[in-house]
């Protein structure tokens, strides 16, 4: 089996951003006193044959050709807007989210396993999140969450994922038995490109301050999947491993790659090699981040950019590393999928 630990749904029929839509019109309109706007919108009515045609001509399309078995799967990252900084609108759009997720789980139960996203908002309490999270892993039968380490959208308003901050979520965490993705969402910060700059910087930084952190000893059980290959991590481990002996914290080995995994959208050969060479099978998981970022075909190879299976392929990985990577470490990492070995 090849599972896929990292998809998005980013062709949801238009009536989920029509809602969404609604409800940014609408704080607008309240932040100018426009008192006509005061009722909150209610999510748009998407039927199961909408939905079956946005996922069966797009995502479900793609995993068969490629083929790859089971994507697990979330709300467009880019799309979370943890930076609008209203609560009840991001409870609201959150819920619509996961619902959302778990619709396509039901139509199509083979092929997609949910992840939630998080009602954050920048600075704010965590209850929320806490409480949608259980909803999504306890009645939705989601395997996961998102977790944006940066609500603020490109600030960095907020404190660094070691902080005792995130630890009501992390307790739930540990109480489901379930791992977060490490993903921000769009930036609003003009100097920081949301899909080139904050997306690998943010996956960049956590690293570093699991490195400088010690939230793996009050967490044992605690995983956190980094996606985008890591960030700069793999390419600069001489880095890591330097700064981690300068500031006399045990080794990464023990330190941090006990609870911390990469995935592999990473998108041209030299990279997924050096990933492979430098993390290893056991802390790698397959994933393409499609329908995501990188879209349409590399001119080079004559193939899509997002078809990571090929890249993999050519790791020339013994069978033992092949199943660590395309399906046994995404078993390990979300034990609550209920797959046929």
């Amino acid at each position: 089996m090849i599972i896929d630990c990292h998809g998005h749904y980013t062709t949801a029929p238009a009536p989920h951003q029509q809602f969404r839509d609604a409800q940014l019109a609408r704080l607008a309109a309240l932040a100018a006193g426009t008192e006509s706007a005061l009722l909150p919108p209610e999510p748009g009515a998407i039927s199961d044959d909408a939905i079956r045609e946005s996922i069966e001509a797009n995502q479900l399309k793609l995993l068969r050709e490629r083929g790859t078995d089971l994507a697990i799967f979330s709300p467009q990252a880019s799309r979370m807007e943890h930076h609008v900084a209203d609560p009840a609108t991001a409870r609201a759009w959150a819920r619509a989210c996961n619902d959302l997720i778990h619709r396509v789980t039901c139509l199509f139960p083979e092929n997609f396993a949910g992840v939630a996203q998080l009602p954050q908002v920048a600075g704010g309490p965590l209850d929320d999140c806490v409480a949608e999270l259980d909803r999504c892993v306890s009645e939705l039968g989601f395997v996961g969450c998102n977790l944006n380490p940066d609500p603020s959208g490109g600030y960095w308003t907020s404190p660094p994922v070691t902080d005792e901050y995130w630890f009501p979520l992390y307790e739930k965490m540990t109480e489901l038995d379930v791992p977060a993705m490490i993903h921000v969402s769009t930036s609003v910060h003009p100097a920081v490109h949301t899909l080139g700059a904050h997306y690998l910087n943010a996956d960049t930084a956590v690293f570093m301050q699991l490195v400088q952190g010690d939230l793996f000893a009050r967490f044992p059980a605690l995983r956190f999947v980094i996606p985008h290959g890591g960030g700069a991590v793999p390419y600069h481990w001489g880095r890591y491993h330097g700064l981690a002996e300068r500031m006399k914290r045990p080794p990464l080995g023990e330190h941090v790659m006990k609870n911390v995994f990469f995935d592999t959208c990473v998108y041209h050969q030299p990279g997924i090699d050096l990933l492979a060479g430098v993390i290893g099978p056991d802390n790698v998981l397959f994933a393409s981040e499609m329908l995501g970022a990188v879209r349409g075909t590399n001119p080079d190879s004559g193939f899509p950019w997002d078809d990571t299976k090929k890249y993999v392929d050519k790791l020339g990985l013994d069978e033992a590393g092949r199943a660590k990577v395309f399906e046994l470490n995404a078993r390990r990492v979300y034990p609550r999928l209920t797959l046929p070995a």
